[in-house]
C-alpha cells in the first residue's frame, strides 16, 4: 500500500512524545521543498489548495473530488514523510464521511482531518462560523474509524466551538471526540497563551495547534509547544504566505504599481485576494431571500 510506512512513522512520531511540526503544503513544489528540508510530516492546507489551485477562499467551496486530487499530488511530492490532510467536514452526512475516508485512504494520506463546523465550513480563524452539535459530530467520527480500511490511518478531529460557544465548551466537546475514538484532537483558534495551556492540562488525547501568521492563536515556540505535550504543530501559511508575498512584489513590480495596499495582514485580508469579500456578499444575498420568504 502506497502510504503504509509513512503512517506507521506518523504513529511512531505519535508514540515518541517529540512534537511533530509540518509545514503547510497545497502544491508540488511546496510539497517537495517540505520533504527535501528534512522535515517530519506535511500538512495539506485547504486554504492553501483553495487559494493556489482554484483562486478561491476558504469558505468550504471546494469539493471532495477536487480535495483528494490535490491529496494523491501532494503524496507523491512529498515521498516517504507523512501527508497530514485536511477534509474540512467530511462533505456531508455519516455516510459521505465514509466515502471521504476510503478517498482520501486510497489516495495514500497518513491523516485525515474533520471538523464540527456546518456544511459550508469557514477557515477557523473567520468570525461567524456555525457548528453542528457535539451528537453528530461523534456519528461522523465513528462512521471515519469504521470506514478506513488500515488501522495505522490516523483521524484527527477538529472543533471549531472556541469561536462561537467558548472555550469550556471547545475543551467539552474535544473530549467528547476523545472518548469516540479519534486519534489526535484540534482545538481551532485559542486566543491567548493561557487557552493554548489550558488545552493542553484538561485534554488527555494527543493534541494538535494550528499556528497561521496573522491568525488568533499566538505563535508559540517548538520548544513551548513540545513542553506543554502537545504532539503535532501545523504552520499552513509559511509557505503559502511567502508565495503570495513573493507574486505579489513581483507582479507589482512589473506592474509599475506599490504592493502596500494588497499586503494582507490577517487571514480575511489574504483571502480577499481570492475573492472573499464577493463571495461573502453571494452567500449574504441568498441567505436574506431565503430569510424573506
Amino acid at each position: 500500500m502506497i502510504a503504509a510506512n509513512p503512517r506507521a512513522a506518523l504513529r511512531a512520531q505519535l508514540a515518541s512524545g517529540e512534537l511533530v511540526v509540518a509545514p503547510g503544503v497545497f502544491d508540488g513544489i511546496s510539497a517537495s521543498l517540505v520533504s527535501r528540508l528534512g522535515f517530519s510530516a506535511a500538512y495539506m492546507t485547504g486554504a492553501g489548495v483553495a487559494a493556489s489551485g482554484f483562486g478561491l477562499p476558504d469558505i468550504g467551496v471546494l469539493t471532495m473530488t477536487e480535495m483528494v486530487e490535490r491529496a494523491r499530488v501532494l503524496v507523491r511530492a512529498v515521498g516517504d514523510i507523512p501527508l497530514i490532510a485536511d477534509a474540512d467536514t467530511g462533505y456531508g452526512a455519516p455516510l459521505n464521511v465514509v466515502r471521504t475516508v476510503r478517498e482520501y485512504e486510497a489516495a495514500g494520506v497518513a491523516a485525515i482531518q474533520l471538523e464540527d463546523q456546518a456544511f459550508p465550513k469557514k477557515c477557523g480563524h473567520l468570525p461567524d462560523k456555525e457548528l453542528i452539535s457535539t451528537a453528530e459530530f461523534v456519528r461522523r467520527i465513528e462512521a471515519a474509524l469504521e470506514a478506513r480500511s488500515d488501522p495505522d490511518l490516523v483521524i484527527v478531529a477538529r472543533t471549531d466551538a472556541r469561536g462561537p460557544l467558548g472555550l469550556d465548551e471547545a475543551i467539552a466537546r474535544a473530549n467528547a471526540y476523545a472518548a469516540a475514538g479519534a486519534d489526535v484532537i484540534f482545538v481551532e483558534a485559542p486566543e491567548g497563551t493561557d487557552e493554548i495551556e489550558r488545552i493542553a492540562k484538561e485534554i488527555t488525547c494527543p493534541l494538535l495547534i494550528n499556528l497561521v501568521i496573522g491568525g488568533l492563536t499566538p505563535l508559540e515556540s517548538t520548544e513551548r509547544l513540545q513542553q506543554l505535550g502537545y504532539a503535532i504543530a501545523i504552520h499552513p501559511s509559511v509557505p503559502l504566505g511567502a508565495a503570495a508575498l513573493a507574486m505579489l512584489s513581483g507582479l507589482a513590480d512589473l506592474a509599475g504599481k506599490d504592493p502596500a495596499q494588497w499586503l494582507p495582514s490577517k487571514p480575511s485580508e489574504f483571502f480577499n485576494l481570492v475573492g472573499l469579500a464577493e463571495w461573502s456578499e453571494i452567500g449574504a444575498r441568498f441567505a436574506d431571500s431565503l430569510g424573506r420568504e
